[in-house]
């Protein structure tokens, strides 16, 4: 069993369709038993950050998170969710995140100094590059396109937790991985077969599969 947390944070709905397609049960829900008891945990998400984090203390799921992390099984955070897992962001600065990984989120210039001017929100497909030692990413290819719909970005403070990257008149980082904690700047429930393989990967671990 797959828990996807709900915080009334958006997408939620959409992951747990992709789970589902893949043959793998997944329950929407903000019970610390229940979370507590998967094999899995996804945190998606849009929306702002603040916010985010105001929803998450008033259902107290921030010390179940960190509680669920402290197991070693597998957790994804997807787009907001990866956000979250990192000290704070620019969107609402002096607020919090979960502080399990060291990193800034940045707003996306949407103006730089040789004249490019880029859409803010970044919403569409874009290639990342890939670590290929990446459990999550096992069988992915770089190049391979995945969607993105978001106006901060990750700057890791990690290089080794990095292993997925992107191009958006910055260099951004997509995704990362330390031991049992992974996330996705992108949306895999969103990124057809690329994203289906990947939250594949995922369900592998929750099962001791795919070390």
């Amino acid at each position: 069993m797959i828990s996807i947390i709900d915080y009334d944070a958006g997408n939620i709905k959409s992951v747990e369709k992709a789970i589902n397609f893949l043959g793998e049960e997944a329950e929407i829900t903000s019970d610390k038993d229940r979370i507590m008891a998967s094999d899995g945990v996804i945190l998606p998400g849009v929306g702002a950050f603040g916010v985010a984090m105001d929803k998450l203390r008033a259902r107290g799921l921030v010390e179940t998170i960190k509680e669920y992390v402290s197991t070693g099984k597998p957790f994804l955070g997807i787009c907001l969710g990866l956000q979250l897992l990192f000290d704070e962001s620019d969107e609402t600065p002096g607020v919090k995140g979960l502080g399990l990984l060291e990193g800034k989120i940045k707003r996306i210039p949407s103006e730089y100094e040789d004249g490019t001017i880029l859409k803010v929100p970044h919403i569409g497909w874009n290639s990342i590059e890939i670590n290929p030692s990446s459990k999550l990413m096992k069988g992915i290819s770089s190049d391979s396109y995945v969607y993105f719909v978001h106006s901060f970005y990750l700057e890791a403070a990690n290089s080794s937790d990095v292993i997925a990257t992107t191009e958006y008149g910055v260099r951004i980082h997509a995704a990362v991985e330390r031991g049992n904690i992974m996330a996705t700047q992108f949306h895999p429930e969103k990124s057809s077969d690329v994203g289906l393989k990947i939250l594949s990967n995922f369900i592998e671990m929750t099962k001791g599969e795919g070390k």
